[in-house]
């Protein structure tokens, strides 16, 4: 029986979470980016958001890098600061397993103690269902699709967006603005 833990990701990951990437890039859908990035890219990205004080977690399915998952700003202006993104990525081996589920919902856990309010999925792919079925397990909603706005593999890709409130969502003033009235 496999062991699977969901941690904190070290900077001893990133040779695995590039490798994973890697493939997303080359032969999936899943991100819109052409050219995989290499190692230190990645590090350079993954730096950013941990000094940021975004939550960047791995998936080790007995010992060795599964997937992984972080949630990033959603758009760089200060209104959307209490936005994010997620993403998450599973070596191929992996999918269908349930391992980006509960990365998925560990992130959710992550990022509401920060002070979060709501999560934005931004997925490739309208024909990604096993991503699509994972956000909505997890609560997030449809709020549309962005049709034939990617072109890969010669051909055009939609983005759905999907949607999913964290802690007190909208129902309450974020704790900085509360503190200025």
């Amino acid at each position: 029986m496999s062991s699977l833990e969901i941690r904190p990701t070290t900077a001893a990951d990133l040779p695995s979470i590039t490798e994973i990437y890697e493939h997303a890039v080359r032969f999936g859908t899943a991100t819109f980016e052409l050219i995989p990035p290499d190692l230190p890219e990645m590090t350079r990205r993954f730096r950013a958001l941990m000094d940021s004080g975004f939550p960047y977690l791995v998936a080790a399915l007995d010992g060795r890098v599964a997937g992984y998952a972080y949630a990033s700003p959603y758009r760089p202006r200060p209104a959307y600061r209490f936005t994010v993104e997620n993403s998450v990525y599973l070596q191929p081996a992996v999918h269908r397993r349930g391992i980006g589920l509960q990365l998925l919902q560990r992130l959710i856990e992550e990022c509401e103690p920060r002070g979060y309010r709501q999560m934005i999925a931004v997925i490739g792919d309208s024909a990604n269902a096993g991503s699509i079925g994972v956000h909505r397990k997890c609560g997030f909603e449809m709020i549309g699709t962005h049709p034939n706005v990617g072109f890969k593999f010669g051909r055009w890709l939609d983005t759905v967006m999907m949607q999913r409130a964290l802690g007190e969502g909208a129902r309450t003033l974020p704790q900085d603005e509360a503190n200025q009235r």
